[in-house]
Parts: structure tokens; C-alpha cells; sequence
């Protein structure tokens, strides 16, 4: 009887199984090997550092598809400055039934003239285009701005038969200032204007708007890594001005106006960064009155290329 229990119990424990068990077919030496190095915190999903990583990303997306999308100049005498000065455009939006006047009448004429699709829209859609911008009823479509490759900026100046003329924008975010100084440069005889890759304004419709289409006639270049490209001119022979508020010398101390030449501006609020300065050979500031801490950067811009240019024709060398 003992027997025959030893043998129902044999019986049943050979009942668990489920096929033949006598080997792990290498999944125990599997599960013992190494997973490989531990990837970095912004490739590990649900990570502070990856979540960060693809929202940085996405920001990046939208700058970029921003910046391919057509922008629209608004406002009445913006839209005429613009046409006037052949800013290159592809729409021009009219508000439906609104007042005319002689700025409607040459903007349509103009548009016309130059082949640009004119477009009657609900006032409420051109809010909209407009980002309820004061547009008055007119709104200007222009493509994304081209830049000049800041090699050309050079070979522009030297071709001129002047000696070059160049302005570097170091951190000027407002494209209201960007457009001004563009006006600026243009109006003192500058050869063209380069900005950084990043933190900094772009030619956005503001931005033309302010340069009243003059950046359609000077060349604007962007430049990879501004620091860079300034050593890559001052090999070329130029000479890098900066305009700070604890310049070394005064604008009317610029012995140097006459020289090949690239002034550089810095934003408003932190000047000129430490890697440009640094690339500076000489750096000039704007007396002022007491109590005034610093000028607009397209202000002051404006003045310290009003005097390069008069020292320019002082010395004959325009």
C-alpha cells in the first residue's frame, strides 16, 4: 500500500509538468547578461531631462515653420513705403468696404502695376492675418526674407570702390530696433548689416516695416557664430569697432572711421557680450548728459554712422 501511495504521488507531481523542462535554453545566461551602458537622461523616456529635451525640440519646430511662413506688413503708410520701395510681396489684402483714401488708391495702383495679387477680405479674416495688428484696412503678404551670405557682404563693399563699410548687431531682439538700424545703414553709406544665428531680431514684416524697405536695397546677412565671422573680417583686413557705454574712446576720437570698418551694436540693456568685445580692437561710446543712462540701440547706431560718415567725406574717402 505504501508502495502504490509513493507511486500516485510520483504520478501526480509528473502530472505539473508541462513538456520537457531540462534545460533553461539559455534564457537564465540571458537574463544575467549586461543591458549595455544606461542611456543618457535625455533619451530615457518620462525623464525631467528627456521632457525637456523634446519640448525644446518642438519650440525649435515652431521657430522654424514661423520663420518659412509669410508675414504680412500692416497698416496703411507701411504698405505704400513698402510698395514704393519695391519690397518683394505677394498678396496685397483690402479690407472689404472700407474708407478710401489717396494710400488705398496708390497701394491698389501700385500693386497692380507690379503684378501683386490684390485680395478683398472680411476685415474680420484680415484681423486675423494681421494678429489684429493696427493694419487700417491694407495688409502686405511677403514671403520669408532671404539673407545675403555674410561672404557677400564684403565682396559687395569692396566692389563699391569705398572702403567697407559693415554693421554687426550683437543681441537686438526688437525688430523695431533691427529695421531702424537697417534704415540707418543704408542712409550713411553702409555696404550691409549682419546678424547673429540666434538671440537676435529677424526681418520679420516689423521689421521691414520699420526699415521702410530699405532692407530691400542693403543686403542683410545672418551669421552662424557672430564672434567667428568677425575674426573670419578682421583677418580680411577690417577694423572691429564696438559701440558700448564704457567705450575706450569717444566717437569723436574714431580715428579709425576711414579704415575698412565694422561697427558693431549691442543690445540695449547688456551692451556688447564678453566673446565680441573681447574680438573688438577698439571700442568707442556717445557723450551724453548726465542722467541719461543709454540711447536706443537704432539711435545710437544712427549717430555713430552719421559721424563715420562725415569723417569719410571730411578726408575725401567717399
Amino acid at each position: 500500500m505504501a508502495g502504490n501511495s509513493q507511486r500516485r504521488g510520483a504520478i501526480r507531481k509528473e502530472g505539473t509538468k508541462k513538456g520537457a523542462v531540462k534545460g533553461s535554453g539559455g534564457q537564465r545566461r540571458k537574463g544575467l547578461e549586461g543591458k549595455g551602458p544606461t542611456p543618457k537622461a535625455e533619451m530615457r523616456p518620462g525623464h525631467p531631462k528627456q521632457r525637456k529635451a523634446a519640448a525644446n525640440a518642438r519650440a525649435a519646430k515652431s521657430r522654424a515653420e514661423k520663420a518659412d511662413a509669410p508675414e504680412l506688413i500692416a497698416g496703411r503708410n507701411p504698405v505704400v513705403e513698402a510698395l514704393r520701395a519695391n519690397v518683394p510681396a505677394t498678396a496685397l489684402y483690402v479690407a472689404l468696404n472700407i474708407e478710401t483714401d489717396d494710400r488705398v488708391n496708390e497701394a491698389v495702383r501700385m500693386a497692380g502695376d507690379k503684378g501683386i495679387s490684390i485680395l478683398e477680405i472680411p476685415r474680420e479674416e484680415l484681423d486675423r492675418k494681421t494678429n489684429r495688428a493696427m493694419h487700417q484696412g491694407l495688409g502686405l503678404q511677403v514671403p520669408p526674407f532671404e539673407y545675403a551670405h555674410p561672404d557677400d557682404l564684403l565682396v559687395a563693399a569692396r566692389d563699391s570702390g569705398e572702403p567697407p563699410l559693415l554693421v554687426a548687431l550683437d543681441g537686438v531682439t526688437d525688430p523695431r530696433n533691427l529695421g531702424a538700424v537697417i534704415r540707418s545703414a543704408a542712409a550713411f553709406g553702409a555696404h550691409g548689416v549682419v546678424l547673429p544665428g540666434r538671440r537676435s531680431a529677424g526681418m520679420t514684416a516689423v521689421a521691414w516695416r520699420t526699415s521702410a524697405g530699405t532692407a530691400a536695397k542693403l543686403p542683410v546677412a545672418m551669421a552662424t557664430n557672430l564672434t567667428r565671422q568677425l575674426k573670419s573680417w578682421a583677418q580680411e583686413g577690417l577694423m572691429i569697432v564696438g559701440l558700448d557705454a564704457d567705450g575706450s574712446m569717444d566717437i569723436d576720437e574714431l580715428n579709425l572711421a576711414t579704415d575698412p570698418l565694422v561697427i558693431v551694436l549691442g543690445s540695449e540693456g547688456r551692451g556688447l557680450s564678453r566673446l565680441v568685445r573681447e574680438t573688438c580692437d577698439a571700442t568707442v561710446s556717445i557723450p551724453m548728459a548726465a542722467g541719461v543712462e543709454s540711447l536706443n540701440a537704432s539711435v545710437a547706431a544712427g549717430v555713430l554712422l552719421a559721424e563715420v560718415a562725415r569723417l569719410r567725406r571730411v578726408t575725401g574717402r567717399i
